[in-house]
């Protein structure tokens, strides 16, 4: 992980009330159609990924549909209960053990956007499946400047042994371009929002955004020549390898010929971020302000952001929790470590809730919030941390999807795949020849 560094996260919350200076949408005028709301507005979808599963009988309310009562954990959300769905009943059965054998946080994670079972394996041969996220992305990304936008506040890893032969590509992305290409999240706040807006002070952004994608469009040109020049002398094993190589390099050319295009690049009025701070409540807030930012200027419309690897033994001193969060989720039913986990989830939830006010008291181009033309999902691909099980997963639906969703209740749905949620989800998008996903077996009804 890069080297914390403190942040004025006062400063840069105060600045966010001035961003209204920001450029109106383009979208704002648009006809509804891909990507957008019944108004014209854009749709956007988050998946917002918590590890170790949770407490369970603080997580799920204990009142049915309409009339439910949050429970200990969702406390921090009963000002936004009418904005919110809490969904029982899914699963990821690809993520139970097998053939395989231990493994259970590694294929908790990687299962839960893409829906397949992962290849066991430490080394480079990787293999999930593409995730929904990028489904959508492929379809919609050419929409925004950025086609989807991959957040962390954890390291990241694409190699080593991280859990009982499993790749550390599986618990440190949530993100899958392909079923062997992870996408990395980034978990410096800074670095993301000057990926986003541009280094250097507000007025002055936009032009050092240029600058720097003229000097990527010099660097790719010396690549591409360079590489066409070696091709020739290789044999045939390496010239695969420098193809795959060119693939990623294309790929990169295509993004910054698109950010080429772009005349107006938003230049919030707030100050950029210094670094990663060292209080993780901190952390996790200012990448939350970031996705905020990232949707209120358009900037993309499809987002993962992975609050810790599953596995995550990380203690919690803000809430006075010497002990790691992973060793705790086994906790054998010894009361005193649930009670500790229980507010642990808390925490997590408390920083989601936040997220959630912020999203709600922003108004978008058609005077809605920008909650109400969200679908945000938050979830873990562990239902019981102490169990490792992966049916009834944890599962929280906030937003309104622009009004194609009916937030205000607890669904319990019958045992189906998780995959079925997210190709309702998907559905709002106005997406066509999306018939299945991973393990689905159809669309997540009454959502």
């Amino acid at each position: 992980m890069n080297v914390r560094l403190p942040v004025e996260r006062r400063r840069f919350l105060r600045g966010l009330g001035s961003a209204l200076v920001l450029p109106a949408f383009e979208s704002a005028q648009a006809a509804p159609g891909l990507a957008t709301t019944r108004t014209g507005a854009p749709l956007r979808m988050a998946v917002v990924y918590f590890p170790n599963g949770a407490i369970q009988p603080d997580w799920w309310p204990n009142t049915a549909r309409k009339t439910f009562e949050l429970g200990r954990t969702m406390a921090p959300l009963e000002s936004l209960r009418s904005k919110i769905q809490i969904i029982r009943g899914l699963d990821h059965h690809e993520a139970n053990p097998g053939a395989d054998g231990a493994g259970d946080h590694a294929r908790a994670s990687g299962t839960f956007l893409t829906g397949v079972r992962v290849r066991k394996t430490a080394g480079a041969d990787v293999k999930a499946g593409i995730s929904i996220d990028q489904v959508i992305a492929n379809q919609i990304g050419h929409l925004t400047r950025f086609p989807s936008l991959e957040l962390t506040c954890d390291a990241v890893r694409k190699s080593g042994n991280c859990d009982s032969g499993y790749s550390c590509a599986y618990q440190f992305n949530l993100a899958w371009r392909s079923e062997s290409t992870p996408i990395s999240p980034e978990p410096n706040p800074r670095l993301l929002f000057e990926r986003l807006f541009g280094e250097g002070p507000h007025g002055k952004r936009g032009e050092n955004l240029k600058h720097r994608r003229r000097q990527q469009r010099s660097i790719l040109d010396f690549v591409t020549d360079d590489a066409r020049t070696l091709h020739g002398e290789l044999g045939t094993r390496d010239k695969q390898k420098l193809d795959e190589y060119l693939n990623s390099v294309r790929e990169v050319e295509v993004r910054v010929q698109k950010a080429e295009g772009v005349e107006r690049i938003p230049d919030p009025d707030v100050p950029t971020p210094a670094g990663i701070p060292t209080q993780f409540e901190e952390y996790i807030g200012v990448m939350f302000d970031m996705l905020a930012l990232a949707f209120q200027t358009d900037s993309t419309r499809i987002a993962t952001f992975l609050l810790a690897n599953e596995g995550s033994n990380r203690a919690f001193p803000e809430v006075n929790i010497s002990e790691g969060h992973h060793y705790l989720s086994h906790h054998q039913r010894k009361q005193e470590m649930i009670d500790k986990v229980a507010v642990i989830d808390r925490f997590y939830m408390t920083a989601f809730a936040r997220f959630l006010q912020k999203l709600d008291s922003t108004k978008d181009a058609d005077g809605q919030s920008l909650l109400h033309n969200s679908m945000i999902l938050y979830g873990s691909g562990n239902a019981d941390g102490d169990l490792h099980s992966h049916t009834n997963l944890p599962a929280l639906l906030a937003g309104n999807g622009g009004g194609t969703l009916s937030p205000g209740k607890f669904l319990q749905s019958p045992s189906v795949p998780m995959s079925n949620l997210f190709l309702a989800m998907a559905d709002r998008f106005g997406l066509q020849n999306i018939e299945r996903h991973g393990d689905s077996t159809g669309r997540l009804v009454g959502i």
